[in-house]
Formats: structure tokens, sequence, C-alpha cells
């Protein structure tokens, strides 16, 4: 396993036609964007010098999905093999 930590840089909502229960429905979808954490802490210098650049999108999620991601907020993120 190889850990990354990135930052929450940005949210975009979009007002589409969004699926539930099986129904097309108007409503919110969400695109958030993370970048690799640069500084501010000895931790992020030590990722940074591991990871110099890589940013992550998630793409067209529900609104209350989205919601659990804060701006300017450091997460972990974790790649493991999917066997």
């Amino acid at each position: 396993m190889t850990r990354a930590k990135f930052i929450c840089l940005s949210k975009t909502e979009t007002y589409s036609n969004i699926w539930v229960n099986g129904n097309s429905i108007p409503g919110t979808l969400v695109s958030v964007r993370f970048q690799v954490v640069t500084g501010g802490s000895d931790e992020n210098k030590s990722f940074f010098a591991s990871t110099p650049s890589g940013s992550i999108e998630l793409g067209q999620m529900k609104k209350e999905v989205a919601d659990q991601f804060e701006l300017n907020k450091e997460y972990y993120v974790d790649f493991a093999a999917a066997n």
C-alpha cells in the first residue's frame, strides 16, 4: 500500500438530472478536485518529497456525498491493489 496526502481545492456544482430510485429528477451533481499537499507541516513536506505533483478529481457525485469533503482540508489517500 502507498499513502499520499491531498488537499481539497475546489468543489464545482452542476445542475442536471440525477437518478433516484430508478427515476430521473432535477438535482445537483458535484465534482471535487484535490491536489498533493506541498507544505505547512513536517508531515506534508515529507509527502511532497515523495510525491512532488499530482491531482485527483472525483466527478459527478451526489451533493450529499460531496458534502463530506471540506475545502482546504487535507485527506489521506491510500492506494492498494484490488485483488
